[in-house]
């Protein structure tokens, strides 16, 4: 049986997939939960249509995550935070800080996006993060962490 997703499941597909099930899970549990739909021939050609017309769309949102990617080349970006003996600070620094610095600089991005590399930042120095724009436009920053005078 074949079905167009409508939303993502797991093991099986993502949104607009046309998979191949068995007869009894597809009509059982996928159709009745609002999973999936029959691949009829006019569902298939709606579903081409859509996806026509999202990729148009889609390039719109990669050239604006690309303009918001470019805006990273040549900033720097320093966290100030207190620190203790040994460079230890007091608490930590995690990505929704750094979204904050970010946004103080121009760059509007979601905390969720932002992926610091071994997590939360407990010591001063210079660290990365990988931000994600868009499923396509990933770019990665440096930054540092000092201590307050």
């Amino acid at each position: 049986m074949e079905l167009i997703l409508k939303k993502d499941v797991d093991n099986l597909g993502f949104k607009d997939d046309v998979v191949s099930v068995k007869n009894g899970y597809g009509r059982n549990f996928l159709i009745p939960q609002g999973f999936a739909e029959l691949a009829t021939p006019s569902a298939k050609k709606v579903l081409a249509e859509t996806l026509k017309q999202r990729a148009y769309k889609e390039q719109k949102h990669i050239d604006e995550a690309k303009k918001q990617a470019e805006k990273l080349n040549g900033l720097s970006i320093k966290l100030t935070a207190k620190a203790g003996a040994g460079d230890k600070l007091f608490g930590s620094i995690t990505n929704a800080d750094l979204a904050d610095a970010l946004a103080k600089e121009g760059v509007e991005i979601d905390k969720k996006y932002i992926n610091i590399a071994g997590g939360n930042i407990k010591r001063l120095g210079q660290y990365e993060a990988t931000l994600r724009f868009h499923r396509e436009v990933i770019s990665t920053l440096s930054f540092d962490v000092v201590g307050e005078a």
